[in-house]
């Protein structure tokens, strides 16, 4: 006979101590992993360590309208109008919603973490080093870009009076550059005070051109000759004069006037109470590209036809010139000028903390990271 082998089974007592280990490991991996987590956020806070956070309310409200409004709606919008004629308000509009969106989800990382890295630090944090150089140095590029445009704007806007047309271009657009960068080196709070008030002087013109539009509109008196209201569209080719394609093809401009609203993310490391500041500056962004946006181009082809406004022209002057008004080249050109200025600001600004966020990441030189005794990045 074959006697049965019999097999014990394990009893409670090792069952027990085999769920002890595993459960020990579990929470050893658990806390690993947190530490690590924990360890790593430090690492990106610290690369906003140094700042001074002196920005206000009025700071933070003021730059998120000045980022919406800039040279693209004082002087590039009669040059669109031409290209686009009434559906200019259409791009304007669509393009603003998705700039929108896309403030939106920068606002959501935002209140995630407060940072100066902005979307640079957060492309760190989820996506790696990789993108994270990728999009900073694009953004530096930009900006680079931007920035001698602004002062070859500059120049050519202080050319606009005869009084300095003898003076050479390059001595006007060296001040500038000299002027607004020293202003951003003192301390952010020079930064903040002058983007303050170059916003508001774009939102007095812009204010006053809709206030002042909007009563001639519902007064009925004819402008130029013509009489106002929606005839002007209809009777002119009606909203795509030239059809859709220019529309699309006038994207790419319409997304580059838009090109500063995301200075809010970047202000967020530099505000003394982010979490509440920010959403409400954010939030109010769709209303002001709406209504000085829209609202403008809308306001302008009812007033006039659309054919009557020039490239290189502001509409703004063109509107207010057959009104009669005087000096009114002389003071859109100062908004202008404003304009030009508050996007060299912005530009200087922000290219400072994108760049420091880069060094203190490894992604760009390590010269980049120092800060000055001001607390502001070389």
């Amino acid at each position: 006979m074959v006697s049965a082998i019999k097999i014990r089974s394990p009893g409670n007592g090792s069952r027990n101590t085999v769920d002890r280990i595993i459960g020990k490991k579990m929470k050893a991996d658990k806390k690993a992993v947190a530490d690590k987590r924990a360890a790593r956020r430090r690492w990106l806070n610290s690369h906003d360590s140094g700042y001074h956070k002196a920005m206000d309310n009025r700071h933070v409200q003021m730059i998120a309208i000045g980022g919406a409004i800039g040279t693209g709606l004082f002087l590039g919008a009669g040059a669109r109008l031409q290209i686009a004629g009434p559906a200019l308000a259409i791009v304007y509009l669509v393009c603003g919603i998705f700039s929108f969106f896309i403030l939106r989800a920068l606002g959501e990382l935002v209140l995630h973490r407060p940072s100066s890295g902005s979307f640079v630090s957060y492309a760190r944090e989820f996506l790696g080093e990789k993108a994270s150089y990728v999009a900073g140095w694009m953004y530096f590029v930009n900006w680079a870009m931007t920035g001698i445009v602004d002062i070859t704007a500059v120049a050519l806007y202080m050319h606009y009076w005869g009084a300095f047309g003898d003076v050479p271009q390059w001595v006007f657009a060296l001040g500038a550059l000299a002027i607004v960068g020293t202003m951003n080196m003192i301390g952010v709070k020079w930064f903040a005070e002058m983007e303050f008030w170059f916003a508001l002087i774009k939102v007095l013109a812009i204010a006053i051109f809709l206030i002042v539009g909007v009563v001639f509109l519902g007064s009925g008196k004819p402008l130029d000759g013509n009489a106002t209201g929606f005839h002007l569209i209809s009777d002119n080719g009606g909203f795509f004069p030239h059809g859709l394609l220019p529309a699309l093809v006038l994207v790419q401009g319409v997304v580059f006037a838009f090109a500063s609203i995301e200075l809010v993310g970047t202000a967020a490391g530099e505000c003394k109470d982010p979490e509440t500041m920010l959403p409400k500056a954010i939030n109010s962004v769709i209303w002001r590209i709406g209504l000085f946006y829209v609202g403008s181009v809308v306001l302008l082809v009812l007033l006039l036809p659309w054919n009557a406004y020039q490239a290189g022209q502001s509409p703004f002057v063109t509107f207010f010139s057959k009104l009669g008004v005087p000096y009114i080249g002389s003071i859109m050109n100062i908004v202008v000028l404003s304009a030009a200025l508050s996007s060299l600001n912005s530009g200087l600004y922000s290219t400072g903390r994108i760049l420091r966020s880069m060094s203190m990441g490894g992604s760009a030189p390590k010269f980049l990271s120092k800060m000055s005794g001001q607390q502001v990045p070389y």
